[in-house]
């Protein structure tokens, strides 16, 4: 009795509870409210990655296109220097665009010939008295041509030969027989190939040079030495009343130096001037040639050597003994030489 009256209240309990708190969808039984969970607390929210790709990405984006137009800007400098420079010829207004000596063969005597032979010329002078032979440098694309006053002076033609053989005729520019030094310039002529000028006030005693010039009528021959002294004072005949055509045409010009008369008689007007002394062979014809760097780049203008004469008069040739007109002479000159020199 005592259970089955425990089991009745159970279920009057029950019932009573049903009444009460109706709840569906568990056969009319009402369930207790369900436990309360506390929610955790929010955790700070971590960087979106849709935000954090772009701010990785902006600035190698931006370095890209700052290097894109610092390459622009660089390459436009480049482009004006270059144009200023060829404009300019990097001497005083030559209007020269230049030789270059090729990576492989820099510093060579095979790179220096290669690239500044076709800039070299044999110039040939005939006068009433006869002929001479001499060289010069090609320092625009149209033809202009420095070499050395005696090789020109008092000629009444002037033939040119370039390194590939075409002849052309030439008319004297100018001429600063103080300098020994004459500008010529070619009939006719376009699309030469014009030697770069260097800077002879950096050269130094024993650095390496090469000559290129037409000794004895030998158009483009190449020889090599190295700077033998600077600032010597050679002693030339200032112009043409020596007529040094008269003379040996194979002895070569005559000059002084320390005092002493070689390859004959100066006279009495004559000219002292600095020079460059080297060692690289030179010869008759020589004069008006060039005498180059390494780089390629003119540094002088060769203008005597001293060949020793025998009792017999004939000439034993060079013995390392040459000398050069400084390229930084010629390049102060130039607008002088343009509009006529001091003839």
């Amino acid at each position: 009795m005592t259970d089955h009256h425990r089991a009745e209240g159970d279920e009057s309990r029950q019932s009573t509870h049903t009444q009460q708190y109706p709840y569906p969808g568990f056969g009319g039984g009402y369930p207790p409210p369900p436990a309360y969970t506390p929610m955790p607390a929010p955790a700070a929210p971590a960087p979106a990655p849709v935000m954090h790709t772009p701010r990785a990405k902006r600035p190698v984006a931006l370095l890209a296109a700052v290097a894109i137009v610092a390459a622009a800007v660089g390459g436009g400098a480049a482009t004006l220097v270059e144009r200023f420079a060829a404009e300019n010829g990097g001497a005083g207004g030559t209007g020269v665009t230049g030789t270059t000596v090729s990576q492989s063969s820099k510093g060579t005597v095979a790179g220096v010939a290669q690239a500044v032979s076709p800039s070299i010329v044999e110039i040939n002078a005939t006068t009433t008295s006869g002929q001479s032979t001499g060289s010069g440098v090609i320092i625009t694309s149209d033809g202009e041509i420095v070499t050395n006053n005696h090789v020109i002076a008092g000629a009444d033609t002037v033939k040119v030969r370039l390194s590939n053989g075409k002849t052309y005729t030439a008319e004297v520019v100018g001429t600063a027989p103080d300098k020994d030094l004459a500008l010529i310039k070619l009939n006719g002529a376009k699309g030469l190939t014009a030697a770069t000028l260097g800077d002879s006030d950096g050269l130094k005693v024993g650095d390496e040079v090469v000559a290129i010039g037409s000794p004895e009528g030998l158009t483009g021959t190449v020889t090599s030495g190295i700077v033998s002294a600077l600032d010597r004072d050679v002693t030339v005949a200032k112009d043409e009343g020596q007529d040094q055509r008269q003379l040996d045409p194979r002895q070569g010009w005559p000059f002084e130096f320390g005092g002493r008369q070689f390859n004959g008689d100066t006279g009495d007007s004559k000219t002292t001037y600095k020079a460059i002394q080297t060692d690289a062979s030179l010869n008759p014809g020589n004069s008006g040639g060039a005498l180059i760097n390494m780089n390629g780049e003119i540094i002088g203008i060769n203008s005597a050597m001293y060949s020793p004469s025998s009792a017999s008069g004939s000439t034993a040739g060079s013995v390392g003994l040459g000398f050069a007109i400084p390229v930084n002479t010629v390049k102060s000159d130039l607008d002088s030489l343009r509009s006529g020199g001091d003839s």
